[in-house]
Protein backbone atom coordinates (compact mmCIF):
# COMPACT_ATOMS: atom_id res chain seq x y z
CA UNK A 1 0.00 0.00 0.00
CA UNK A 2 1.41 3.35 -1.05
CA UNK A 3 1.18 6.18 1.48
CA UNK A 4 0.44 9.90 1.54
CA UNK A 5 0.48 12.53 4.26
CA UNK A 6 -2.19 14.25 6.29
CA UNK A 7 -0.45 16.79 8.48
CA UNK A 8 2.27 14.94 10.36
CA UNK A 9 0.66 11.54 9.79
CA UNK A 10 1.62 9.08 7.06
CA UNK A 11 -1.50 7.24 5.93
CA UNK A 12 -2.52 4.76 3.28
CA UNK A 13 -2.99 6.47 -0.09
CA UNK A 14 -6.62 5.33 -0.02
CA UNK A 15 -8.73 5.34 3.12
CA UNK A 16 -11.96 3.64 4.08
CA UNK A 17 -15.16 5.66 4.16
CA UNK A 18 -17.27 3.93 6.79
CA UNK A 19 -20.59 5.76 6.37
CA UNK A 20 -22.37 2.95 4.41
CA UNK A 21 -22.00 0.68 7.44
CA UNK A 22 -24.28 2.83 9.59
CA UNK A 23 -26.93 4.63 7.53
CA UNK A 24 -30.02 3.34 5.71
CA UNK A 25 -29.47 -0.01 4.01
CA UNK A 26 -26.55 -0.86 6.23
CA UNK A 27 -25.36 -4.46 6.61
CA UNK A 28 -25.30 -6.45 9.82
CA UNK A 29 -22.48 -5.76 12.24
CA UNK A 30 -20.59 -8.94 11.39
CA UNK A 31 -20.18 -7.91 7.75
CA UNK A 32 -19.18 -4.38 8.72
CA UNK A 33 -16.50 -5.66 11.09
CA UNK A 34 -15.27 -8.04 8.39
CA UNK A 35 -15.04 -5.11 5.95
CA UNK A 36 -13.02 -2.96 8.34
CA UNK A 37 -10.74 -5.87 9.22
CA UNK A 38 -10.19 -6.68 5.52
CA UNK A 39 -9.18 -3.06 4.96
CA UNK A 40 -6.74 -3.17 7.87
CA UNK A 41 -5.27 -6.44 6.64
CA UNK A 42 -4.69 -4.79 3.25
CA UNK A 43 -2.81 -1.88 4.82
CA UNK A 44 -5.44 0.82 5.36
CA UNK A 45 -4.39 3.30 8.03
CA UNK A 46 -7.09 5.96 7.49
CA UNK A 47 -10.77 5.51 8.31
CA UNK A 48 -13.29 8.31 7.85
CA UNK A 49 -16.39 8.60 10.02
CA UNK A 50 -18.67 11.20 11.65
CA UNK A 51 -21.01 11.39 14.62
CA UNK A 52 -23.89 11.88 12.14
CA UNK A 53 -23.30 8.54 10.44
CA UNK A 54 -26.23 6.70 11.95
CA UNK A 55 -29.75 5.74 10.94
CA UNK A 56 -32.04 6.22 13.92
CA UNK A 57 -32.32 9.22 16.23
CA UNK A 58 -31.34 7.29 19.35
CA UNK A 59 -28.04 5.96 17.94
CA UNK A 60 -25.96 9.07 17.31
CA UNK A 61 -22.36 8.02 16.73
CA UNK A 62 -23.25 4.49 15.60
CA UNK A 63 -20.41 4.53 13.07
CA UNK A 64 -17.82 5.80 15.55
CA UNK A 65 -18.78 3.06 18.01
CA UNK A 66 -18.56 0.44 15.27
CA UNK A 67 -15.10 1.61 14.23
CA UNK A 68 -13.88 1.64 17.82
CA UNK A 69 -15.03 -1.97 18.20
CA UNK A 70 -13.35 -3.03 14.96
CA UNK A 71 -10.06 -1.37 15.82
CA UNK A 72 -10.00 -2.78 19.34
CA UNK A 73 -10.39 -6.30 17.96
CA UNK A 74 -7.57 -6.08 15.39
CA UNK A 75 -3.85 -6.08 16.03
CA UNK A 76 -3.30 -3.18 13.62
CA UNK A 77 -6.06 -1.03 15.09
CA UNK A 78 -3.64 1.25 16.92
CA UNK A 79 -1.94 2.20 13.64
CA UNK A 80 -5.07 3.79 12.17
CA UNK A 81 -5.79 7.51 11.90
CA UNK A 82 -9.49 7.92 12.59
CA UNK A 83 -10.94 11.06 11.01
CA UNK A 84 -14.30 12.06 12.42
CA UNK A 85 -16.51 15.11 12.03
CA UNK A 86 -18.98 17.27 13.91
CA UNK A 87 -21.54 19.91 12.93
CA UNK A 88 -24.00 17.76 10.98
CA UNK A 89 -26.98 16.09 12.66
CA UNK A 90 -29.55 13.46 11.64
CA UNK A 91 -32.90 13.74 13.44
CA UNK A 92 -33.71 10.16 12.51
CA UNK A 93 -36.17 10.80 9.68
CA UNK A 94 -33.56 10.56 6.95
CA UNK A 95 -32.92 14.31 6.84
CA UNK A 96 -29.73 16.20 7.67
CA UNK A 97 -29.56 19.35 9.79
CA UNK A 98 -26.74 21.66 10.88
CA UNK A 99 -25.32 23.06 14.11
CA UNK A 100 -22.03 24.87 13.71
CA UNK A 101 -22.17 26.67 17.05
CA UNK A 102 -19.08 26.61 19.22
CA UNK A 103 -21.05 25.09 22.09
CA UNK A 104 -22.36 22.22 20.00
CA UNK A 105 -19.05 21.41 18.32
CA UNK A 106 -17.26 21.18 21.64
CA UNK A 107 -19.99 18.96 23.08
CA UNK A 108 -19.93 16.81 19.96
CA UNK A 109 -16.18 16.39 20.17
CA UNK A 110 -16.40 15.24 23.79
CA UNK A 111 -19.02 12.67 22.81
CA UNK A 112 -16.88 11.45 19.91
CA UNK A 113 -13.91 11.08 22.25
CA UNK A 114 -15.97 8.81 24.50
CA UNK A 115 -17.30 6.68 21.65
CA UNK A 116 -13.89 6.26 20.05
CA UNK A 117 -12.31 5.53 23.41
CA UNK A 118 -9.35 7.86 22.89
CA UNK A 119 -7.78 10.75 24.78
CA UNK A 120 -7.36 12.79 21.59
CA UNK A 121 -9.05 12.43 18.20
CA UNK A 122 -6.55 11.95 15.40
CA UNK A 123 -8.30 14.24 12.89
CA UNK A 124 -11.40 16.26 13.72
CA UNK A 125 -13.20 18.05 10.91
CA UNK A 126 -15.94 20.67 10.90
CA UNK A 127 -18.53 18.78 8.85
CA UNK A 128 -20.44 21.47 6.98
CA UNK A 129 -20.85 25.27 7.21
CA UNK A 130 -23.94 26.39 9.11
CA UNK A 131 -25.41 29.53 7.51
CA UNK A 132 -26.83 30.59 10.89
CA UNK A 133 -23.40 30.66 12.53
CA UNK A 134 -20.37 32.77 11.51
CA UNK A 135 -17.78 30.47 9.93
CA UNK A 136 -15.12 31.99 12.17
CA UNK A 137 -17.03 30.84 15.26
CA UNK A 138 -17.26 27.27 14.02
CA UNK A 139 -13.61 27.01 13.02
CA UNK A 140 -12.65 28.85 16.19
CA UNK A 141 -14.21 26.02 18.19
CA UNK A 142 -12.07 23.52 16.30
CA UNK A 143 -9.01 25.69 17.01
CA UNK A 144 -9.85 25.63 20.71
CA UNK A 145 -10.14 21.84 20.66
CA UNK A 146 -6.74 21.68 18.96
CA UNK A 147 -5.17 24.03 21.50
CA UNK A 148 -6.67 22.03 24.37
CA UNK A 149 -5.25 18.77 23.06
CA UNK A 150 -8.69 17.21 22.50
CA UNK A 151 -7.77 16.68 18.86
CA UNK A 152 -4.36 16.13 17.25
CA UNK A 153 -5.17 17.61 13.84
CA UNK A 154 -7.88 19.83 12.40
CA UNK A 155 -9.74 19.76 9.10
CA UNK A 156 -12.84 21.13 7.40
CA UNK A 157 -15.38 19.61 5.03
CA UNK A 158 -17.65 20.94 2.29
CA UNK A 159 -15.67 24.18 2.09
CA UNK A 160 -15.04 26.65 -0.71
CA UNK A 161 -11.67 28.32 -1.43
CA UNK A 162 -12.39 31.39 0.70
CA UNK A 163 -13.39 29.19 3.63
CA UNK A 164 -10.24 27.11 3.23
CA UNK A 165 -8.08 30.22 3.43
CA UNK A 166 -10.09 31.60 6.35
CA UNK A 167 -9.95 28.33 8.27
CA UNK A 168 -6.21 28.02 7.76
CA UNK A 169 -5.74 31.56 9.06
CA UNK A 170 -7.94 30.97 12.12
CA UNK A 171 -6.08 27.76 12.84
CA UNK A 172 -2.75 29.51 12.60
CA UNK A 173 -1.63 27.58 9.53
CA UNK A 174 -2.57 24.26 11.10
CA UNK A 175 -5.33 23.21 8.70
CA UNK A 176 -4.31 19.73 7.49
CA UNK A 177 -7.27 18.51 5.44
CA UNK A 178 -10.24 19.51 3.32
CA UNK A 179 -12.93 16.90 2.68
CA UNK A 180 -15.16 17.80 -0.26
CA UNK A 181 -17.32 15.86 -2.66
CA UNK A 182 -15.39 15.00 -5.79
CA UNK A 183 -16.03 12.36 -8.45
CA UNK A 184 -16.51 12.04 -12.22
CA UNK A 185 -20.10 13.14 -11.59
CA UNK A 186 -19.16 16.02 -9.30
CA UNK A 187 -16.22 18.10 -10.54
CA UNK A 188 -17.01 21.49 -9.00
CA UNK A 189 -14.35 21.06 -6.30
CA UNK A 190 -11.48 21.32 -8.79
CA UNK A 191 -10.64 24.80 -7.46
CA UNK A 192 -10.49 23.54 -3.88
CA UNK A 193 -8.29 20.62 -4.94
CA UNK A 194 -5.86 22.99 -6.67
CA UNK A 195 -5.75 25.30 -3.67
CA UNK A 196 -5.02 22.39 -1.33
CA UNK A 197 -2.14 21.41 -3.61
CA UNK A 198 -0.75 24.94 -3.42
CA UNK A 199 -1.04 25.03 0.37
CA UNK A 200 0.11 21.47 0.99
CA UNK A 201 -3.21 20.51 2.59
CA UNK A 202 -4.60 17.00 2.11
CA UNK A 203 -7.70 16.82 -0.08
CA UNK A 204 -10.04 13.96 0.86
CA UNK A 205 -12.68 13.36 -1.84
CA UNK A 206 -15.88 11.98 -0.36
CA UNK A 207 -18.15 9.82 -2.53
CA UNK A 208 -15.26 9.51 -5.01
CA UNK A 209 -17.13 6.81 -6.94
CA UNK A 210 -20.31 8.89 -7.19
CA UNK A 211 -22.11 7.79 -4.03
CA UNK A 212 -23.52 4.57 -2.63
CA UNK A 213 -26.29 4.21 -5.21
CA UNK A 214 -24.20 5.21 -8.25
CA UNK A 215 -20.82 3.56 -7.67
CA UNK A 216 -21.78 0.41 -9.58
CA UNK A 217 -22.93 2.49 -12.56
CA UNK A 218 -19.70 4.43 -12.98
CA UNK A 219 -18.54 2.48 -16.01
CA UNK A 220 -21.88 2.66 -17.79
CA UNK A 221 -22.31 6.38 -17.09
CA UNK A 222 -18.80 7.47 -18.09
CA UNK A 223 -17.50 5.65 -21.15
CA UNK A 224 -13.81 6.68 -20.85
CA UNK A 225 -13.59 5.01 -17.43
CA UNK A 226 -15.11 1.85 -18.90
CA UNK A 227 -12.67 1.89 -21.85
CA UNK A 228 -9.60 2.29 -19.69
CA UNK A 229 -10.88 -0.33 -17.27
CA UNK A 230 -11.45 -2.85 -20.06
CA UNK A 231 -8.00 -2.21 -21.52
CA UNK A 232 -6.38 -2.67 -18.13
CA UNK A 233 -8.51 -5.62 -17.07
CA UNK A 234 -9.71 -3.90 -13.90
CA UNK A 235 -12.92 -2.30 -12.65
CA UNK A 236 -13.98 1.24 -13.62
CA UNK A 237 -14.05 2.02 -9.90
CA UNK A 238 -10.37 1.14 -9.58
CA UNK A 239 -9.57 3.33 -12.58
CA UNK A 240 -11.51 6.21 -11.03
CA UNK A 241 -9.52 6.12 -7.80
CA UNK A 242 -6.21 5.78 -9.66
CA UNK A 243 -7.19 8.85 -11.71
CA UNK A 244 -7.83 10.81 -8.53
CA UNK A 245 -4.49 9.79 -7.05
CA UNK A 246 -2.78 10.95 -10.25
CA UNK A 247 -4.35 14.41 -10.07
CA UNK A 248 -2.28 15.57 -7.09
CA UNK A 249 -0.06 14.12 -4.34
CA UNK A 250 -2.35 15.72 -1.75
CA UNK A 251 -5.37 13.63 -2.80
CA UNK A 252 -6.39 10.83 -0.42
CA UNK A 253 -9.68 9.28 -1.60
CA UNK A 254 -11.99 7.74 1.00
CA UNK A 255 -14.35 5.42 -0.94
CA UNK A 256 -17.29 4.19 1.08
CA UNK A 257 -17.70 0.46 1.45
CA UNK A 258 -19.65 -2.12 3.41
CA UNK A 259 -18.24 -5.27 1.77
CA UNK A 260 -14.71 -6.69 2.01
CA UNK A 261 -14.54 -7.29 -1.76
CA UNK A 262 -15.38 -3.71 -2.70
CA UNK A 263 -12.87 -2.07 -0.38
CA UNK A 264 -10.16 -4.48 -1.53
CA UNK A 265 -10.85 -3.57 -5.16
CA UNK A 266 -10.67 0.11 -4.28
CA UNK A 267 -7.40 -0.27 -2.42
CA UNK A 268 -5.78 -1.89 -5.43
CA UNK A 269 -6.05 1.47 -7.19
CA UNK A 270 -2.94 2.65 -5.35
CA UNK A 271 -0.95 0.17 -7.49
CA UNK A 272 -2.51 1.24 -10.79
CA UNK A 273 -0.31 3.76 -12.62
CA UNK A 274 -2.21 5.42 -15.44
CA UNK A 275 -0.49 6.83 -18.51
CA UNK A 276 -0.57 10.52 -19.35
CA UNK A 277 -2.86 9.73 -22.28
CA UNK A 278 -5.28 7.81 -20.07
CA UNK A 279 -5.34 10.61 -17.52
CA UNK A 280 -6.05 13.19 -20.22
CA UNK A 281 -8.89 11.05 -21.56
CA UNK A 282 -10.43 10.76 -18.09
CA UNK A 283 -9.92 14.44 -17.32
CA UNK A 284 -12.00 15.28 -20.38
CA UNK A 285 -15.13 13.60 -18.98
Amino acid sequence: MHTRRIGDAEVSAIGLGAMPMSIEGRPDEARSLATIHAALDAGVTLIDTADAYHRDAHEVGHNETLIAKALASHDRGKDVLVATKGGHLRPGDGSWTLDGSSRYLKEACEASLRRLGVEAIGLYQFHRPDPRVPYAESVGAVRDLLDEGKIRMAGISNANPDQIRQANEILGGRLVSVQNQFSPAFRSSEAELRLCGELGIAFLPWSPLGGISRARELGSAYAPFARVAEARGVSPQRVCLAWMLAKSPVVVPIPGSSRPETILDSLAASELALTAQEIAELDAV
